[in-house]
């Protein structure tokens, strides 16, 4: 492990509207954002890959969707249902979104899920083989790490770590060292975001984010997250968070160098 503190910070849901693109590629331009996932049934994919395309420093994954795209089940519940009945094939479905990614010239350095759903064994399975297949050498890890005041979620799912870590190193796949930013999706500001800097341990950590603008187009969208992505975007921006890293002495990397 790094004697340093390293931090990529990562925008998921790259491609779902154009108001959410364009606040992903503000928080890089103008902020500490490093990375982004990008959804290759996403709404607004075709603007995303221009953006991408027009912003060669930022880092670009892939945010692989099993649940709540078009044709999929609309929530996990109903996912796993369908993935119990052999209704859902997951690596099928995985290998077609790459496939549409790397067609439109974009070679993702890394892998999450939408919702997570690869804390499931078998679309875990399946993450691990296309990452395989397509060269891409992180997979997220998501189970962030200890904190005050977490919410009992965050540490059942904390208890999967072990067995998860050891099933992605058996096929030679990377994670970081440490992940935040679960148990605050949807409700951090700038002085959390200042708080969790100062606080990081020392190796590579991965914070989720998901910047936008909030206009009537995510409006429309299916999704919890509206107005708090604005929220996340001012924090990503922001001087205070800057000077954060600064006090800290965290370094910004990105999978594409960490």
């Amino acid at each position: 492990m790094s004697a340093s503190r390293r931090l990529i910070v990562n925008a998921d849901d790259f491609g779902f509207t154009r108001d959410v693109n364009r606040g992903i590629i503000d928080a890089h331009r103008r902020g500490i954002l490093t990375s982004t996932t990008l959804m290759a049934n996403g709404a607004a994919f075709e603007d995303a890959v221009e953006l991408a395309r027009a912003t060669p420093s930022l880092d670009v994954g892939a945010h692989l969707t099993l649940v709540g795209g078009p044709g999929q089940p609309p929530t996990v519940t109903a996912l796993l249902k369908e993935l119990a009945l052999g209704r859902v094939h997951a690596y099928e479905e995985f290998a077609a979104q790459l496939g549409r990614i790397t067609a439109a010239g974009i070679a993702p350095t890394h892998l999450d899920t939408h919702k997570h759903t690869h804390l499931w064994p078998g679309v875990l399975d399946a993450v691990l083989r296309v990452a395989r297949e397509f060269g891409v050498a992180w997979v997220r890890a998501p189970f962030d790490y200890p904190a005050a005041g977490e919410s009992w979620k965050v540490r059942a799912l904390r208890l999967l770590a072990p067995d998860f870590r050891r099933k992605v190193a058996a096929k030679g796949i990377k994670v970081t060292d440490r992940f935040a930013g679960f148990g605050m999706t949807g409700t951090f500001g700038t002085a959390d975001l200042a708080g969790l800097i100062e606080r990081l341990p020392v190796g590579v950590t991965e914070f989720m984010c998901h910047p936008g603008y909030c206009t009537d187009e995510l409006r429309a969208a299916r999704t919890r997250l509206k107005e708090s992505r604005e929220r996340e975007l001012n924090a990503l921006v922001s001087t205070e968070v800057r000077e954060a890293l600064a006090r800290a002495g965290v370094e910004l990397t990105s999978y594409r160098v960490a």
